[in-house]
């Protein structure tokens, strides 16, 4: 079991910066592969950034490559997202996921166990 707690979010000009963090309680972080989704209302959740366990390996959506970049710290039991270059169409709720016992979780929310409550990007155009 892994508690997931986000923080990091908030109300941000278009092309200004964020960085959240998803921080771990629970059973060792650096045995877990960490996502990060977004959702906006009346849309299913949305694959950001994916990180493998050691972090040597990482995944973008489209939409994000070259401006997020996800990173984890595990002798802090924490991932971070730094989000640059913020579009208005980054809004949403963030939410960061953690799979069980496994080098890398993927792309898919589905593929997912653990996940915290989620913090507001918001960015103004």
């Amino acid at each position: 079991q892994v508690q997931l707690v986000e923080s990091g979010g908030g109300l941000v000009q278009a092309g200004g910066s964020l960085r959240l963090s998803c921080a771990a309680s629970g059973r060792t972080y650096s045995r877990y592969g960490i996502g990060w989704f977004r959702q906006t209302p009346g849309k299913e959740r949305e694959f950001v950034a994916a990180i493998s366990r050691s972090g040597g390996h990482t995944d973008y959506a489209d939409s994000v490559k070259g401006r997020f970049t996800i990173s984890r710290d595990n002798a802090k039991n924490t991932v971070y997202l730094q989000m640059n270059s913020l579009k208005p169409e980054d809004t949403a709720v963030y939410y960061c996921a953690a799979r069980g016992d496994t080098y890398y979780g993927g792309t898919d929310f589905k593929n997912y166990d653990y996940w915290g409550q989620g913090t507001q990007v918001t960015v103004s155009s």
